[in-house]
């Protein structure tokens, strides 16, 4: 089926957009761009758009998630735990050489959902490990990137299992593009006023300094979060080492700080399922104590939960505390995603594992991040206890208690 002319002049807009308001490419910047290999009609319209922007050197990777389940299934014990010292070599190269970085997302959620669950955690860690640089750079924003979707047929039969496969794609896009604001005459513009709300609500978080937020939902979370030392919020567009200012993730409704990683205390229950690993975990309840997760159970998947909590020390305690409004885009579609980029901008969340170092005051030093209360881990991994019912409130210092959202919705 050839694509409509109006769903090209959609998918021209949102490449647009990925490169204009996502990385900000300014005229002679260079671009890395990863990507599934359905992605290659976006990709084809990112690059135009970047050499339209100026861009000195565009590069694409294109991936097949089937070979990593292909070493999973069919690879030795050996092959498995075997990654050669120069995989990371050449990510490094690029990041130090100030390429920005554009990775496009459409996996299959359920793809490793009878892969041997050790496997998985055992080559997860394995990679973890050999691209802790690069993912310590990304998440200090040494560069400018951003992290956006698209529809593909895997991804698609997962959230529309009910619809055709083509409609099922089709449904996806018009998602996409609707919760980018990639639907709009404008969508640059809508994104800057977007991104200065968020930007607002950021400046009055920092203004206060609270001790800690309060999270209550009627599904059942309770949760004290208490927040780093010098705490830093931040939401929608940031700006990279190298001066550009992006927005990190498209869709984005999220204000997010970070937790000190010793005290988290009381019960967190996920609101929606969690895809990781290839696998969805559903039904998650942990209580944390001390910062710590001292109970963990699932409906679903739980011993892939258990797994990635025990992938290291700090797996166990948490790296963000991110606020979103239950009416957020994302929400507004009643339709779980299945992909943490999409899910976690449709309620408030927390994150197990690695800290950003920009979300507090010297954050690039690291003895006053680590004494700032930051944790450290190989994993980053969003999930979402938020609810159309949840209250936050801030905790001064002194215990009291005031006001931050009622019913999922900010009252600030």
């Amino acid at each position: 089926m050839t694509p409509s002319s109006d769903f090209q002049a959609k998918l021209a807009r949102y490449a647009e957009l990925l490169v204009r308001v996502g990385v900000n490419l300014p005229a002679g910047g260079k671009l890395l761009v990863n990507a599934p290999l359905d992605a290659a009609p976006l990709v084809r319209q990112v690059v135009r758009a970047a050499y339209q922007a100026g861009a000195l050197d565009v590069r694409v990777n294109y991936h097949d998630e089937h070979l990593g389940l292909a070493l999973l299934e069919d690879g030795s014990d050996d092959a498995v735990g075997f990654l050669p010292d120069w995989a990371a070599q050449e990510a490094q190269h690029m990041l130090a050489d100030g390429y920005a970085r554009l990775a496009i997302r459409g996996d299959d959620p359920a793809l490793l959902k009878h892969a041997d669950p050790e496997r998985v955690a055992r080559r997860s860690k394995l990679t973890a490990q050999a691209m802790r640089e690069v993912s310590a750079a990304v998440s200090s924003f040494a560069v400018n990137w951003t992290v956006a979707a698209m529809s593909t047929p895997a991804w698609a039969r997962v959230v529309y299992p009910d619809l055709p496969e083509a409609e099922a794609v089709a449904r996806l896009w018009d998602d996409i593009f609707k919760v980018t604001r990639a639907d709009l005459p404008d969508p640059v513009a809508a994104w800057g006023q977007h991104t200065a709300d968020l930007a607002r609500r950021a400046e009055y978080l920092n203004g206060k300094q609270y001790a800690a937020v309060h999270l209550r939902s009627g599904l059942g979370t309770d949760l004290t979060v208490g927040l780093a030392t010098g705490h830093i919020w931040q939401g929608g567009a940031e700006r990279a080492k190298n001066g550009v200012v992006g927005v990190p993730n498209l869709p984005t409704d999220e204000v997010f700080t970070m937790p000190h990683r010793d005290r988290v205390d009381g019960w967190a229950v996920a609101s929606k399922p969690l895809s990781v690993r290839g696998q969805v975990v559903e039904g998650i309840r942990v209580r944390f104590e001390n910062g710590k997760a001292v109970e963990v159970t699932a409906q679903q998947g739980e011993d892939t939960l258990r797994k990635l909590i025990a992938t290291d020390e700090g797996a166990a305690h948490l790296g963000e505390i991110a606020l979103v409004a239950a009416s957020a885009p994302v929400a507004q579609t009643g339709t779980l995603f299945f992909n943490t980029l999409f899910d976690e901008n449709a309620a408030s969340h927390i994150a197990l594992g690695r800290c950003y170092s920009t979300n507090v005051q010297g954050g690039d030093d690291a003895e006053r991040l680590k004494a700032a209360g930051g944790n450290d881990s190989l994993i980053h991994v969003d999930w979402m206890i938020g609810t159309p019912d949840t209250d936050v409130d801030g905790v001064t210092a002194s215990g009291e208690r005031e006001a931050l959202m009622r019913g999922g919705e900010w009252v600030i």
